[in-house]
C-alpha cells in the first residue's frame, strides 16, 4: 500500500532545488550586458579641459560714423586678440578671425527658409599665424584693425529686420592633441551713426481750413534718445467774429496729444530657391526690383503723452486771441528704437512728431462773453513734424579728421645748425702734457701713431 504521509524537505532539498533550478527569489538582481553598445563617454576618452583661451581688447574709440552714408568715411577699428596658454606649451596650427554683418528678416520672404530669413556679409577676414606654431605658457597678442565703410548701416533690432556686427576667432590645435576642441571667441560689434544736427530751432506754421486757426510751431529738427526736447505751439485765429447776430465764435483747446512714431522700411530679400516664384517674365523696372524680395513696412510709437491741461489762453477779443503751448517730448523709458538710416539693401529708418489737437467750437454774446454756449462742433487738428532720431557724436570728429598730438615746448620748424669755424682741439697726452691735434693728418693719410710727449706722430 502506497504511503501516502507528506514528506517535509530538509535543507538538502532545498539546496538541491536552488542548485538545479537557480535562484528565483524575487529580490534577486539580474544584470543584462551589451558589448556592442555605448552609453556616454568611455571612461578612457575623459573630457579634455580647454589647454588656452580667447579674449580682445578693442583699442579704438567707440564705432560712430559721422554724417550721412554717401559722405561718411566710416569708423575705425582696431584692438588685439589674446591668446592664453595654460600649459607649459601648445602647438596651434592656425588662428584665424573674421568680422561679418549679419541682418535678419523678421518677416522674411519665405517663413520657414533660413536662407531667406539671414543675410550675413563677411567685411573682413585675418590669417593671423601663416604656419603652425609652438606657443609657452603665457599671454600672446594679436593685433588687427579694419576700416567699416561709411555706407554700412548702424546696428539696430526691431519688429521688421535685426542688423548686427559678429566677430569670430578661432584658434585650432595641431592633430597630434586630437581631444582638444578648437577654441573659439564670438563677440558683436556696436555701431552707431551720428548725423549732423542744427542749432537753430525748425520753424513750420500749418493752416487748417475751412477754420482760420494758423498754428506756429518751433522745434529742434534732430533730436537724441536721451533727453528731452521742447516745441513750442502757438495757436491763432481761434476767434471769430459773426456781426449778424452780434456774438463771437471761438474754438476752445480741450486736449492736446503728442506722439514719435517710428517707422521702418525694408526689403526682405529671397534666396536662389525661393526667386523664381516671383515670376519668369520680367517687363518693367519695377518688376526688376521686385524680384529683389518684398517690401516690408511697419510703424510704432516710442514715446507719446495726452495733455488736458497746461497751455495759456487769450480770448480777450477776436482779433487778438491765442493759445500757447509748450510741449515736453522725449522717448519713452522702456522703448525699443533705431536712430535715422538708410543703407543700400533697401532698410530705412524715419521719424516723426505728430501733434494732434481736440478744439471745440463755442459762442458768447459780443456784450456778455462769460454767456458760454457749446455748439456741439468739434474738430481734430493734426500735424506731422520730420524729425530725425540721432545718436551723440561725442566730440564730433571722423577718425580721418582727428589731428595728431601737439608736445610743449617743441618749436614749429627744427633748430638751425649754423657753421661752425675750425678748431684745434687740445687732448692731454699719456705724460699730461698738451698734444695739438689742428696739424694731425686726417684718416684718408693712412694709420697714425702717435709716441710719448716730445715725439712727432708718424704714419705707420
Amino acid at each position: 500500500m502506497a504511503d501516502s504521509r507528506a514528506i517535509t524537505p530538509g535543507p538538502e532539498t532545498h539546496k538541491g532545488h536552488r542548485h538545479r533550478h537557480g535562484n528565483h527569489h524575487p529580490h534577486a538582481q539580474y544584470r543584462l550586458s551589451f558589448p556592442g553598445m555605448h552609453f556616454g563617454r568611455s571612461n578612457k576618452e575623459p573630457l579634455q579641459a580647454s589647454p588656452a583661451m580667447l579674449d580682445w581688447k578693442l583699442e579704438s574709440p567707440p564705432l560712430i560714423m559721422y554724417g550721412e552714408p554717401q559722405r561718411s568715411s566710416g569708423a575705425l577699428l582696431s584692438g588685439q586678440l589674446f591668446l592664453s596658454v595654460k600649459e607649459d606649451s601648445l602647438e596651434v596650427e592656425s588662428l584665424k578671425a573674421s568680422l561679418h554683418v549679419r541682418v535678419t528678416q523678421k518677416r522674411p520672404f519665405a517663413t520657414h527658409c533660413g536662407d531667406c530669413a539671414v543675410q550675413r556679409t563677411e567685411l573682413k577676414r585675418w590669417e593671423l599665424l601663416q604656419q603652425p606654431l609652438v606657443m609657452v605658457k603665457g599671454e600672446h597678442f594679436f593685433p588687427f584693425s579694419v576700416l567699416l565703410d561709411g555706407h554700412l548701416p548702424a546696428t539696430m533690432d526691431n519688429q521688421l529686420v535685426s542688423i548686427s556686427y559678429e566677430f569670430k576667432a578661432e584658434a585650432i590645435p595641431t592633430h597630434s592633441s586630437a581631444l582638444m576642441a578648437p577654441i573659439k571667441l564670438e563677440r558683436t560689434l556696436d555701431v552707431r551713426r551720428s548725423l549732423p544736427t542744427s542749432e537753430t530751432p525748425h520753424h513750420s506754421v500749418r493752416v487748417f481750413p475751412p477754420t482760420n486757426i494758423k498754428a506756429s510751431a518751433h522745434y529742434p529738427h534732430a533730436i537724441h534718445p536721451i533727453g528731452t526736447y521742447t516745441l513750442a505751439l502757438r495757436l491763432d485765429g481761434i476767434a471769430k467774429l459773426n456781426a449778424k447776430v452780434n456774438t463771437v465764435e471761438y474754438w476752445k483747446l480741450k486736449k492736446l496729444t503728442w506722439k514719435l512714431e517710428e517707422t521702418t522700411k525694408t526689403i526682405a530679400p529671397a534666396c536662389a530657391r525661393h526667386t523664381p516664384k516671383l515670376g519668369e517674365a520680367v517687363a518693367t523696372a519695377e518688376d526688376q526690383s521686385s524680384r529683389k524680395g518684398v517690401i516690408r513696412s511697419e510703424s510704432r510709437i516710442i514715446g507719446e503723452k495726452t495733455l488736458f491741461s497746461g497751455w495759456k489762453s487769450n480770448y480777450t477779443s477776436s482779433t487778438d486771441s491765442n493759445v500757447e503751448v509748450e510741449l515736453d517730448y522725449n522717448l519713452a523709458k522702456n522703448a525699443k528704437y533705431a536712430c535715422d538710416s538708410k543703407s543700400r539693401d533697401g532698410t530705412e529708418v524715419s521719424h516723426q512728431l505728430v501733434v494732434e489737437m481736440v478744439v471745440s467750437q463755442e459762442w458768447a454774446p459780443v456784450d456778455k462773453p462769460s454767456l458760454v454756449t457749446h455748439t456741439g462742433v468739434g474738430r481734430i487738428l493734426r500735424m506731422h513734424f520730420a524729425t530725425v532720431l540721432t545718436e551723440r557724436g561725442g566730440i564730433g570728429i571722423s577718425w580721418d579728421n582727428e589731428a595728431p598730438p601737439i608736445y610743449q615746448d617743441v618749436p614749429p620748424s627744427p633748430p638751425a645748425y649754423c657753421q661752425c669755424q675750425e678748431t684745434a682741439f687740445m687732448l692731454p697726452s699719456a705724460t699730461g702734457s698738451i698734444t695739438d691735434l689742428a696739424d694731425e693728418p686726417t684718416l684718408s693719410d693712412g694709420p697714425v701713431s702717435y709716441s710719448r710727449a716730445g715725439e712727432s706722430p708718424s704714419g705707420c
